[in-house]
């Protein structure tokens, strides 16, 4: 019996402690949509990337006039010719695939220029996030642009605007 008071006090503060803290959201799209250097960011990374793109698209069009050459030709080769140019167009079509893999690939020259723009961008809104939950003494802070089956959220909850003044916009 001792033992079941005991527990339900435990229980009892435990809830009036979890109802005195605060919780809040932000949303980081919304926050990174009014800051230029995100902006600018973007726009080298998307001019960056088509630059990449048309490099591989114009190697891939040498390739297919290759192809398209060598099919035009092949009945007039031996067959040691034959085996050449086919060797030599799929060789040509893995370093391609190399080279896209360097331009976009998990650690190749996008990614990391990704990184060096984009984690100034981030860290700076991360610090403004942490000194506006310390200051608020939020005990939690949502990010809904990363999170799927938010339902509601309460707009006087929304702290986008704090974090958006904290940076200086």
């Amino acid at each position: 019996m001792k033992k079941g008071l005991i527990l339900a006090i435990a229980m009892l503060f435990g809830a009036f402690q979890l109802s005195a803290q605060k919780v809040g959201y932000i949303n980081t799209e919304k926050i990174l949509s009014v800051m230029p250097e995100y902006k600018s960011a973007q726009t080298q990374l998307e001019n960056l990337g088509n630059q990449y793109r048309e490099k591989i698209e114009a190697e891939y069009s040498k390739i297919e006039v290759m192809y398209n050459n060598y099919q035009q030709v092949k009945g007039g080769l031996s067959s040691q010719a034959r085996q050449q140019r086919e060797n030599e167009i799929i060789s040509r079509e893995q370093t391609v695939k190399e080279l896209q893999k360097s331009y976009f690939g998990q650690d190749g020259i996008m990614q990391k220029k990704s990184q060096e723009l984009m984690d100034p961008i981030k860290a700076r809104v991360d610090t403004a996030v942490k000194k506006i939950a310390e200051n608020g003494d939020f005990m939690i802070i949502f990010d809904l642009s990363v999170m799927q089956g938010i339902a509601y959220s309460r707009p006087a909850d929304d702290l986008s605007g704090l974090v958006i003044k904290a940076l200086g916009y």
